[in-house]
């Protein structure tokens, strides 16, 4: 499942740096995360480094683009092949 960036976003600038697959951009309003390129940081950390970051807690799993591990390793190998 790709993350999703909620109108809480501060615009804060860190979370787009910690990025591994360079997913995250800057919108029209708050920070936004490209879904074919956000494999929540499978094959690269354990965790999601831009939810670990994040200060005010607004990023979250989008129900729009639901994807298992297998498939966020998968997605990792042709981003880094």
């Amino acid at each position: 499942m790709a993350l999703i960036i909620g109108d809480e976003c501060i615009n804060c600038d860190v979370c787009e740096p910690e990025c591994p697959n360079g997913a995250i951009s800057q919108g029209e309003d708050i920070y936004v995360i490209n879904p074919s390129l956000c494999t929540e940081c499978v094959g690269h950390h354990d965790k999601p480094q831009c939810m670990e970051v994040c200060p005010v807690d607004c990023i979250d799993k989008d129900p729009d683009h639901v994807e298992d591990q297998e498939g966020l390793y998968k997605k990792y190998l042709r981003l880094t092949a």
